[in-house]
């Protein structure tokens, strides 16, 4: 009989490509990873990694294990969740991976509202890019994650995800307030030659800017760089830079920028996505109806 345990580590090894990453996402020792999959290469009777330079790679049989080891985590996972569901009370714990604005507008009252209702729930929180984070839930690394989908720049799908509209909410552009802009900011165009301050090269907003200043016609002069929504908002509001900006940003803050409409008056959609085989268990199902109820209510106000 082949160890699960150990399974599971041959499909961290091809999902996570190096021992020394598969030890450190599962808080092993390279060691004891590599001690593992060598009994599991006695109790499968044939060769499973082979040496290649300083990394090892999956044999053909290997990857006929692998393929189904996650048909097995599947079958666990749904057999863990129809567990949970059996009780009478919510609990356990719910690890979720969320984007910083999200993390901002959303999370605090979600918190407080799932700590009120449903306080045998532990929530985990990690703030994570989305294009990461639907990975790493794909991986196992979450059970949940708040992602966005910028207009025309599709998220990545994966087979074993849902995916659940969370809320949408418009993009405009946010210019200086005018007494402290370099000039007068009416318009994307009136932007063209202003220093922009951007997401790192990779972010979905930051190719999505990109684009629409060059359906504007211009290449924008991104002078700054930071994922850190607040120190954008900081440059712009100081008069040195402009942005675009989704409007949940603004959650519980006032500012002093100039916000102006875009043409075509362009919308990011914020959704939820978990794995199909958890996604009846009871305390994932009541942190996604907390966070359509806070998203509902940060959309009215």
């Amino acid at each position: 009989m082949l160890d699960v345990r150990r399974l599971r580590l041959l499909r961290e090894l091809k999902i996570r490509g190096t021992l020394a990453e598969v030890a450190a996402a599962l808080n092993f020792s390279p060691s004891s990873v590599s001690q593992q999959l060598a009994l599991l290469e006695k109790e499968a009777g044939v060769e499973l990694l082979r040496k290649t330079g300083r990394k090892v790679q999956l044999t053909p049989q290997a990857e006929v294990l692998v393929a189904h080891t996650a048909e097995l985590l599947q079958t666990l996972e749904r057999a863990e969740t129809d567990l949970a569901a059996s009780l009478t009370t919510v609990t356990g714990t719910v690890r979720v991976a969320v984007f910083q604005s999200a993390a901002l507008a959303l999370m605090p009252d979600a918190l407080s509202a799932m700590h009120a209702g449903y306080p045998e729930v532990r929530i985990e929180m990690v703030q994570r890019e989305p294009e990461t984070a639907l990975y790493e839930t794909w991986a196992r690394d979450f059970d949940l994650v708040v992602a966005e989908q910028y207009p025309g720049h599709a998220a990545p799908h994966h087979p074993e995800l849902d995916r659940t509209r969370l809320t949408t909410d418009a993009i405009r552009l946010a210019a200086p307030p005018k007494e402290s802009s370099r000039r007068p900011v009416s318009s994307v165009d009136d932007a063209r030659n202003l220093p922009w301050v951007m997401e790192p090269r990779g972010a979905a907003s930051r190719h999505w800017a990109e684009q629409a200043c060059r359906t504007a016609g211009f290449e924008p002069d991104v002078r700054y760089e930071t994922a850190d929504l607040q120190a954008q908002i900081r440059l712009i509001e100081s008069g040195n830079a402009v942005a675009f900006m989704p409007d949940l940003v603004w959650t519980g803050r006032s500012t002093s920028c100039e916000l102006l409409e875009l043409p075509g008056q362009p919308r990011r959609t914020v959704f939820t996505s978990v794995r199909h085989a958890s996604a009846h268990r009871p305390a994932i199902l009541a942190f996604r109806r907390v966070l359509e109820q806070t998203a509902e209510q940060v959309a009215g106000t």
